[in-house]
């Protein structure tokens, strides 16, 4: 099945008939099966559905971090099946940013340093000055000196937003991005997933089980055994 954005704009991500298996058992399981879809630069997508229904590995294999069974994915008008792992960190480098369920922190740096990285790494100049920006948005400009063994599970999630948030990404990628924050915080969380939405005209794709938040996007992309009901 097939999901065309409806609104304007380029198209920044096709995949199609994507397939993703796992042997299982000596049983081959589909995660996905047969699965295409297509988003528009500036779309904010939700994609939901039960757990274990696929929703984390799509979103991995649209960013890249995966590379499916069989099927072809488009991302920033670049087929990643033509390029090696080096390539696809290159692409993602100053034009994606990843919000994960699990913080995925470095422990050895400090909150300013991890939001800096991306940054760094894209090459920007005044990486810093994002980053202390961006950790003021998020409610930390007072923590940019702690490590995050130093921070509660809350504030080491608005550090990992705030190094997805710094680099200023034409594409986000969030798998629940909210579901280790309590419910003020959440909603602060929220609100800058959007903010960045429409300031920047970023593209936003996001897990989440909370249909709270799935109602604040352009559009809901259901999963079900393996496709987009």
């Amino acid at each position: 099945m097939s999901a065309d954005a409806s609104g304007v704009g380029t198209t920044v991500i096709v995949a199609e008939r994507l397939t993703q298996k796992i042997v299982s058992g000596g049983e081959q399981i589909a995660i996905l099966d047969d699965l295409s879809l297509s988003i528009r630069a500036g779309e904010t997508v939700a994609i939901v559905g039960a757990s274990g229904s696929g929703k984390t590995t799509l979103l991995s294999l649209l960013a890249g971090l995966d590379s499916p069974t069989s099927g072809s994915i488009m991302l920033a008008g670049q087929p990643l099946s033509s390029l090696d792992e080096d390539g696809r960190a290159a692409l993602r480098a100053g034009r994606v940013g990843f919000v994960f369920q699990s913080f995925q922190l470095l422990a050895g740096l400090t909150a300013l340093e991890n939001v800096m990285l991306p940054a760094e790494l894209a090459g920007r100049a005044d990486a810093e000055s994002l980053a202390r920006d961006t950790l003021a948005k998020v409610g930390l400009g007072t923590r940019t000196g702690h490590y995050p063994y130093q921070l509660s599970g809350g504030e080491q999630q608005r550090v990992a937003i705030a190094r997805a948030f710094a680099a200023q990404p034409d594409i986000l990628f969030a798998d629940e991005p909210t579901g280790n924050l309590d419910a003020a915080t959440g909603a602060r969380i929220i609100d800058l997933l959007f903010q960045l939405n429409r300031e920047r005209g970023a593209t936003l794709v996001l897990v989440t089980h909370d249909m709270a938040l799935a109602a604040r996007c352009d559009r809901v992309l259901r999963l079900n055994a393996g496709r987009i009901e």
